[in-house]
């Protein structure tokens, strides 16, 4: 853990109206340090309604809350490249996750996760709740609700297996031109993906995939093509030796969603244009 990676917990004794004083003093951060930190979601407030972030840095604290600030220079830096709206359904939103992009943020921020960013641009403001994630590093299709009754209508579809997920990659090699099934648990839990192949690049030796999914496991199609050989173009973790010293981005991106709308009954499809999805050099 690196020194620019701290935690801080602090009793509040007293009722205070400033909490970026209180921090300032106890941390040795300047105040525009804190304020920046408290927007991009780093500081929390324990109290009677529980542990949530705190933002605004003029609410009142009581006597017997906790003020919680994690402090991790790389994660409050972090710099992502905007997200796209692809349609606005009014009770949820459907977006381009671009790489690099969390799903989610955590207690040490949220300024680069794709909820939060819904909730600063999207117009008329809302509150987003995420349905589905997508890994850090890959891009594509992501689905988000504005209210709790829709977002949880939308998460029983996908335990249901009722939305449809697909997948392009680039991956190392030439693959079977045949639908290809893979199985191999995960974590001890049932994984299985579906290959076929799209497109061949001989000069490049890279085959273009298109992968659909039944389960949902962490990083379950990089692990899948990985473990049969064809490791996905620019996975540093998974990958091939070729792609540790080549500024490649991971080549996988879910290209398109369909399912029955739990809102209105209408069936939805949703594909990405062709500039925002994988595509062969050659």
């Amino acid at each position: 853990m690196s020194s620019e990676h701290h935690e801080y917990h602090i009793d509040i004794i007293n009722d205070t109206a400033n909490s970026v004083e209180l921090l300032s003093s106890e941390t040795g951060f300047s105040r525009q340090k804190i304020k920046q930190a408290m927007q991009k979601g780093a500081v929390w407030l324990t109290d009677n309604k529980g542990t949530h972030r705190l933002r605004r840095h003029s609410k009142k604290l009581g006597a017997g809350t906790t003020l919680h600030f994690y402090f991790d220079a790389a994660i409050l830096n972090d710099v992502v490249d905007a997200a796209i709206l692809i349609a606005d359904e009014s009770d949820y939103s459907v977006w381009y996750k671009p790489r690099g992009m969390l799903s989610q943020g955590s207690k040490w921020g949220d300024h680069s996760a794709i909820n939060r960013w819904v909730e600063k641009n999207l117009e008329p403001q809302r509150p987003a709740f995420i349905i589905h994630r997508l890994d850090r590093f890959a891009s594509g299709l992501i689905l988000i609700a504005h209210k709790k009754k829709t977002a949880r209508l939308l998460a029983e579809l996908f335990q249901k297996k009722r939305i449809t997920k697909q997948y392009k990659a680039i991956v190392h090699g030439l693959f079977p031109d045949k639908r290809v099934t893979f199985d191999a648990e995960i974590d001890n839990k049932s994984a299985v993906s579906h290959m076929t192949l799209l497109q061949y690049d001989k000069v490049n030796d890279q085959s273009l995939l298109q992968v659909d999914i039944e389960t949902g496991r962490k990083h379950q199609i990089r692990l899948h093509l990985s473990g049969a050989g064809f490791p996905i173009v620019g996975d540093r973790l998974y990958g091939a030796e070729r792609d540790e010293n080549e500024n490649t981005d991971l080549q996988l991106t879910a290209f398109k969603l369909s399912f029955v709308s739990p809102v209105d009954g209408s069936e939805k499809v949703y594909s990405l244009d062709d500039e925002l999805q994988p595509k062969l050099k050659s």
